[in-house]
């Protein structure tokens, strides 16, 4: 197991205070706030926490309100909203010095059979063809911002193979379309929760970047300032994570300091496992 891999298990195995509630921490990475994916992936543990593992999530809705401070415990908090028959739903709030930062509405149903499609996977190369992180770091990682090269340096919990590179590497303006491989880099348990939460947390990586594809722009880019809004996932099919999923993401609108970018999921073979939607802040900074 991947000394990245130890550590987001570590930080996704929330404590348990009391009877629904709960503390996560933050890795100490040097960030000055909170990854959004890593607040996603503790509230979904926190719901499943309180959840028949008989139900497996099928959506979560959150928002983003304050940015997180790495340096102390997050609390979350879950109200057990209903328990139905075939569904069960539950409420998160995350706090941090006695104010919300994080709300997340999650609905769970037990498996059911009925009709089934989903849109092709785009074509893309296989995952095995493009470079690695590795690679990609070696080969460009002198020509890159201070702030990107430690992002590429540090060592991460999923790895990244994106489809196409143009926009790591200039400030050509693109369609707002990229497709990004991407899996956990060591063995995961044989927990169907760890691994929705792994993806919860991996869902937040790259997303809103395609907002500014059509604007030559990059999520690093000190003249504009980036934030998750909100973020929404619906989980289709059991999945591994461990295994190379394809995140194909397109942005169809930016407008109001805000863009809105969604995400589909695929398995190597092809299958829909999950669908995301996300609008962030992106404001240009003035000075």
């Amino acid at each position: 197991m991947s000394k990245a891999i130890s550590q987001l298990l570590k930080i996704l195995d929330l404590e348990n205070l009391e009877h629904n509630l709960f503390r996560g921490r933050s890795p100490q990475s040097g960030w000055q706030r909170v990854f959004g994916g890593q607040v996603i992936g503790q509230a979904l543990v926190a719901a499943q926490r309180t959840v028949d593992k008989a139900r497996r999530v099928h959506s979560l809705h959150g928002y983003f309100m304050r940015p997180g401070d790495p340096e102390i415990p997050i609390i979350y908090e879950v109200d057990r909203i209903r328990d139905g028959r075939s569904f069960t739903t539950r409420r998160v709030v995350a706090i941090q010095h006695g104010h919300a930062i994080f709300s997340m509405s999650a609905s769970f149903q037990v498996h059911e059979k009925g009709l089934e499609h989903f849109i092709d996977m785009p074509d893309a190369p296989a995952p095995d063809t493009l470079m690695s992180e590795k690679k990609l770091a070696e080969q460009y990682i002198d020509h890159a911002p201070e702030n990107v090269r430690k992002y590429w340096q540090r060592e991460r919990p999923i790895e990244l193979r994106p489809v196409n590179l143009t926009h790591y590497i200039s400030r050509e303006k693109l369609e707002p379309k990229q497709n990004i491989w991407m899996r956990a880099t060591g063995k995961l348990p044989m927990d169907a929760a760890i691994h929705e939460a792994v993806l919860a947390y991996a869902s937040d990586m790259t997303l809103l970047d395609t907002a500014l594809y059509p604007h030559g722009r990059a999520i690093f880019d000190p003249k504009i300032q980036v934030a998750s809004l909100d973020h929404s996932m619906w989980f289709h099919r059991p999945l591994n994570m461990r295994d190379w999923h394809l995140y194909a993401q397109d942005s169809p609108n930016s407008s109001g300091a805000r863009g809105f970018t969604r995400g589909g999921i695929y398995t190597q073979a092809g299958t829909l496992v999950a669908s995301v939607a996300q609008e962030g802040l992106i404001r240009q900074r003035t000075r």
